[in-house]
C-alpha cells in the first residue's frame, strides 16, 4: 500500500545524515548559535490568521479542525498529536491521527468502541483517517478509525501500510470513580490499518510491553519496532516480532543498554553522555511485560538498561533512526540521539542548550533537504512553540511559530514529499504546509 515509495524517500533524507556524521560533520556540540533563519529560508513572516509563522514562499492551510462533521457521523475530536502519511492503492494519501484524550474527555458515547467504556459511554481516545486528493489534498472523507483507548500520544508508520498508536496512560481495570470505571488495562500499542475504512478491531500488541508509551517505528530491513517511553526515566525498547509483519503474534521485547558506558543519558547533574559522544549497545531481554505494577522501566534499570529523560519521537530513515528526549540535557531543554541498529551504536547526536535551538522536542521528521524537524511541547511558561530545523551539521533554526498556546504534533511528510502536514494539538487542527523545501 504505497510503502515502497515512502522508504525511498526516507532513504534518501536519512542518507544525508549519514553522510555528514560519516564525513565528520559531528553535531551537537552544546554552545551553537542558532544558524540566523537567513541562511536557509529567510526570517518567519507573521500570519496575518494568527495561526502559523512561516518563512516567506512557504504556506499553509487547514485541512480538518475541531468540530468538523466527519463521514461516519461524529465530529472531529479535540488533541490532536502524533500521526502518519501514507499512499494509498489508487493514489490518494491516508493520514491516520491521534487524539490524546482521556476518560474525562469522552464524548458521550461518540467513539462507540469493542475496546473500553467507562460507566456505559465509549473512551474518545484513539484515532481518526483522513483521505486526501494527492493534488489538491482536499479532504475526500475523514471518519473514526479506533476508539476505546487513552491518551493516545504518538506511534509510527509500518512498511506494510499501518500505523501504531501508542496509550500514554496504564490505567487498569476497575480504577475509575462515580460509576465511571475501566473495564481494561491501558498501556499497549494498537495496530490501525491506513486503508481500513471505520473502526478496526482494537487488538492490544500486549507482547510489545505495558507501559507509558509515546511512539513506535519500524526498521524496515528487520521487522523490529523501536519503542519509546515518556518518563523521566525511562527506556528505549525493541521488540522482535515472532512473525515479521505480523505483530500481534507476538515476540521478545528488550532494552537498550550502553557497553561501557554511563547508565545514565539524561546529563542532568553531570554531563555523562557529551553531544556528539558515540557509544556501542547491547540489548537486554525482559519478562514479565505487561508490567501490571508498571515497572517495566525500573526492572530494566536494575539490570543496567540506560535511562533517558522522557523519550518521545522517533523517526526511522535507511539504516538509522533519530529519537527526541523531551527533557534531557544540562538545561533540560532536550536531546535527539542517532541510533545505527546496524552496527549497534547510539550517538548523542544535538543537545539544546538555549530555548532558541529548541525547547522540550517532541515528535520529529525529515525534510526532503535532509533536515530534522522537531515539534516543541513545551508549558512551562507561555511561549509560542515552534518548528525547529536542524541541519545534518546540527545547526538549529525556527520553521515555523504556532501563534496560538498549544504545540505542533504529528510532523509528517505527504509521500511524494511536497508537503508537510502537522497537527496544532488544541484546538485540535491539521495544517497541511507547503514550500521550497531547499536541498
Amino acid at each position: 500500500m504505497g510503502s515502497v515509495n515512502r522508504r525511498g524517500f526516507l532513504r534518501n533524507t536519512s542518507g544525508a545524515f549519514g553522510a555528514l556524521l560519516a564525513t565528520g560533520c559531528m553535531a551537537g556540540r552544546t554552545g551553537l548559535n542558532p544558524a540566523p533563519a537567513a541562511q536557509l529560508y529567510g526570517p518567519l513572516v507573521p500570519d496575518p490568521a494568527g495561526l502559523m509563522d512561516l518563512p516567506e514562499g512557504f504556506s499553509y492551510r487547514v485541512i480538518s479542525r475541531l468540530g468538523d462533521a466527519m463521514d461516519d457521523g461524529a465530529r472531529v475530536p479535540d488533541r490532536a498529536d502524533g500521526m502518519g502519511s501514507f499512499l494509498l492503492a489508487d493514489g490518494r494519501i491516508a493520514l491516520v491521527r491521534n487524539h490524546e484524550l482521556q476518560p474525562q474527555h469522552d464524548a458521550a458515547g461518540d467513539f462507540a468502541s469493542r475496546y473500553d467504556h467507562i460507566g456505559g459511554a465509549a473512551l474518545a481516545g484513539g484515532t481518526t483517517t483522513l483521505v486526501l486528493d494527492p493534488e489538491t489534498l482536499a479532504v475526500e472523507r475523514q471518519y473514526r478509525s479506533l476508539a476505546g483507548t487513552i491518551r493516545n500520544c504518538a506511534g509510527g508508520t509500518t512498511p506494510w501500510g499501518s500505523w501504531l498508536t501508542c496509550e500514554e496512560n496504564t490505567s487498569r481495570a476497575g480504577e475509575g470513580s462515580g460509576g465511571r470505571v475501566l473495564s481494561r488495562d491501558h498501556g499497549y500499542v494498537f495496530e490501525v490499518p491506513a486503508a481500513h475504512e471505520g473502526l478496526v478491531d482494537p487488538v492490544p500488541l500486549t507482547a510489545m510491553g505495558r507501559f507509558n508509551h509515546e511512539a513506535a517505528i519500524v526498521d524496515p530491513a528487520t521487522g523490529m519496532v523501536y519503542l519509546t517511553e515518556d518518563r523521566d526515566d525511562s527506556l528505549l525498547y525493541r521488540f522482535t516480532p515472532a512473525t515479521p509483519g505480523r505483530l500481534a503474534d507476538g515476540g521478545r521485547l528488550q532494552a537498550m543498554a550502553l557497553i561501557s558506558g554511563p547508565q545514565d543519558s539524561r546529563n542532568w547533574a553531570e554531563t555523562l553522555m557529551p553531544p556528539g559522544s558515540e557509544w556501542r549497545i547491547r540489548w537486554i531481554d525482559l519478562d514479565n511485560v505487561e508490567a501490571p505494577a508498571d515497572d517495566l522501566r525500573t526492572r530494566g534499570a536494575a539490570r543496567g538498561a540506560t535511562i533517558f529523560a522522557r523519550g518521545e519521537g522517533i523517526h526511522m530513515g535507511d539504516g538509522e533512526m533519530f529519537f527526541c528526549c523531551t527533557s534531557g540535557g544540562a538545561k533540560q531543554l532536550g536531546q535527539i540521539f542517532r541510533l545505527d541498529p546496524r552496527s549497534d551504536r547510539l550517538q548523542l547526536f544535538f543537545e539544546s542548550s538555549d530555548i532558541e535551538q529548541f525547547n522540550y522536542g517532541d515528535n520529529l521528521t525529515v525534510a526532503p533537504n535532509g533536515h530534522l524537524i522537531v515539534c516543541e511541547d513545551a508549558y512551562t511558561e507561555m511561549v509560542d512553540n515552534h518548528l525547529r530545523g536542524i541541519t545534518p551539521d546540527g545547526r538549529p533554526y525556527a520553521l515555523g511559530r504556532l501563534r496560538i498556546q498549544t504545540e505542533p504534533a504529528g510532523a509528517c511528510f505527504s509521500p511524494d514529499g511536497r508537503t508537510l502536514f502537522v497537527n496544532a494539538y488544541s484546538p485540535a487542527m491539521t495544517l497541511a504546509i507547503q514550500g521550497p523545501w531547499v536541498a
